[in-house]
């Protein structure tokens, strides 16, 4: 397998002649980054932001405007991609449906005029290597898997090959939940199986965080942040990554430091602030990031925040809840025990400190993160 190494790449889209945009959109800005020999990089972030983009570039099906891709340390930039020696894994699994699951993965060596016994070797072995119940697939015709099925096929064609890079784009956005669920399981227990080098797009944040050794989030082009979990969770750069990562997502307050106090906007009440935040707080204006179990909950009035509880939502496997209530206009969850009375009609939320998020006022840059806990 080979590490991938993606430097300064841009990729500018031109509008085409006679349209009324005249200005080229970026599909890529400046986008650096490293995946490392038999890891996992998740690719997340919105519609549009590049995702799929970057994954057809590393692959050599879009050319980068700028910016090296190298395999190793072998620039690949300028090369196809037949010879780029990449596994692909689509959405709409890409398989012949006139052939059968064999056919499909024979496919492959047929073009490359590989001889008969290379070609059962390798199908062998890779059956075995798929799991129980693969070799079933083989001769069924491709129209008559379901969607799961299809898709095993489409990765045991890729891993056929032999890739140096495996790209995957959405892989299981078409199956029903629970088909989801295990085909991804499946996918992580063969990448870590062969220790294949993958970039694996998604705009499902689970889905990354489950997949993912590393994740880069994305927004406009450029990678906003690349990192583990606990780093893009716990020490996110700006307020985009700190929303975008984790479920439900942070509770963000506008308030204002004054002197040792911060000031909550939407209700107009000064919470005191520890001395240790006092010290690294600039005065003013600011935004106040708290996650759901980021909050202490009381029921009774003990000068936090009160909150109108509008519902409250049990999480049976989590053997949790979260409730949701109202701060002014602002809407707010916070994590409470599995057995907390639905009854209640108000709370009071004082954040854990030690677990509160800073961002500036006038930009979404991250002021003060309480960085990644010391678990050992």
């Amino acid at each position: 397998m080979s590490s991938v190494t993606v430097e300064n790449v841009s990729r500018q889209y031109y509008p085409l002649l006679g349209s009324s945009e005249t200005r080229p959109v970026s599909g890529l800005v400046n986008v650096s980054m490293k995946i490392a020999d038999g890891e996992t990089v998740s690719v997340v972030g919105p519609s549009g932001c590049g995702k799929s983009t970057l994954l057809k570039v590393i692959a050599g099906l879009e050319p980068a405007d700028s910016g090296r891709i190298l395999y190793d340390k072998v620039d690949v930039t300028n090369i196809s991609p037949q010879a780029r020696g990449v596994g692909m894994v689509f959405q709409d699994y890409a398989l012949y449906p006139s052939k059968e699951g064999e056919d499909n993965l024979s496919y492959y060596f047929e073009v490359r005029k590989k001889t008969e016994e290379e070609k059962q070797q390798r199908l062998k072995e890779v059956a075995e290597l798929m799991g129980i119940g693969f070799d079933l697939l083989m001769g069924r015709q491709v129209d008559t898997l379901s969607g799961g099925e299809k898709q095993r096929v489409g990765i045991a064609r890729c891993i056929v090959r032999d890739p140096n890079v495996f790209l995957m784009d959405e892989p299981i956005s078409n199956l029903d939940a629970k088909l989801r669920e295990r085909t991804r399981t499946e996918i992580k227990r063969l990448l870590k199986k062969f220790g294949i080098t993958a970039l694996y797009v998604t705009h499902d944040q689970q889905e990354a965080i489950f997949m993912g050794d590393r994740i880069a989030v994305m927004r406009a082009g450029q990678v906003v942040q690349f990192g583990t979990f606990d780093e893009l969770y716990y020490s996110p750069v700006d307020l985009f990554v700190a929303t975008l990562i984790g479920t439900p997502p942070m509770n963000v307050l506008p308030a204002e430091v004054q002197g040792q106090s911060l000031c909550i906007e939407s209700v107009e009440m000064s919470l005191p602030l520890p001395p240790e935040l006092v010290d690294k707080l600039p005065a003013g204006k600011l935004r106040l990031g708290v996650r759901p179990e980021g909050w202490l909950v009381n029921q009774a009035p003990t000068g936090g925040i009160p909150v109108v509880v509008t519902r409250v939502e049990r999480l049976f496997t989590e053997r949790a809840a979260f409730l949701g209530g109202q701060i002014g206009r602002l809407f707010v969850n916070a994590l409470v025990a599995l057995d907390f009375p639905a009854e209640v009609k108000q709370v009071f939320l004082t954040p854990d400190w030690t677990q509160a998020h800073f961002f500036a006022a006038d930009s979404e840059t991250a002021i003060l993160t309480p960085g990644v806990p010391d678990l050992f």
